[in-house]
């Protein structure tokens, strides 16, 4: 298998959480298995989550959001782990999407806005999202959960393509399903899924 460059982003602002270990795991996998990988925290970020004057103003960027920014721009796969909280996810992660997500980094609009240009194209994504919720239940309620992140930010700027794992029910998962959830998680980080 070819040696990727692999970026993971930890969404979940407690690196004692879930999603960190899950992380832990897919990050093992990759570099047990050759692949160069990069990694942020989102919690070890430092910066202003808050679009003070939405984008009619663009605020500087904090030097750990060019950091993410130059980690985005380097990668071949990204990979985004977090909980879905209330359906979407947690605020921080949407505040450093909010602020680093720009045109002429992401996207470029053209012809007067009508249509843009994918600026990150050439790379895929992964997201690994765990709930509480069943992912059958959570869908049926209240729809693709994914869209936000995965249509309306990855796919806008040319990320393709995109694979969603969700882990659900956590709240049930007895420690032989944990185990069996890290695993394939690790298993992921070999392949660069």
């Amino acid at each position: 298998m070819k040696s990727r460059k692999i970026f993971i982003l930890l969404g979940h602002p407690d690196n004692d959480s879930l999603n960190c270990t899950l992380a832990d795991e897919y990050q093992r996998g990759a570099e047990e298995a050759g692949h160069e990988v990069r990694r942020m925290n989102i919690s070890e970020i430092r910066f202003d989550p808050v679009l003070h004057h939405g984008y009619r103003l663009i605020q500087e960027l904090e030097p750990d959001l060019l950091a993410f920014q130059e980690n985005v721009r380097w990668c071949e796969h990204f990979v985004i782990f977090y909980p879905s909280w209330w359906s979407t996810m947690p605020a921080l992660l949407k505040g450093l999407i909010d602020r680093t997500w720009l045109p002429n980094f992401a996207y470029k609009f053209t012809h007067g806005g009508n249509f843009w240009s994918k600026l990150l194209k050439g790379r895929s994504a992964a997201m690994i999202i765990t709930s509480d919720t069943a992912p059958l239940v959570q869908r049926i309620v209240f729809g693709d959960t994914t869209n936000e992140l995965r249509k309306g930010i990855l796919w806008f700027a040319g990320f393709s393509p995109i694979r969603v794992y969700k882990f659900g029910y956590l709240k049930h998962f007895g420690m032989w399903r944990r185990e069996r959830m890290k695993r394939k998680v690790y298993n992921l980080g070999r392949k660069a899924k």
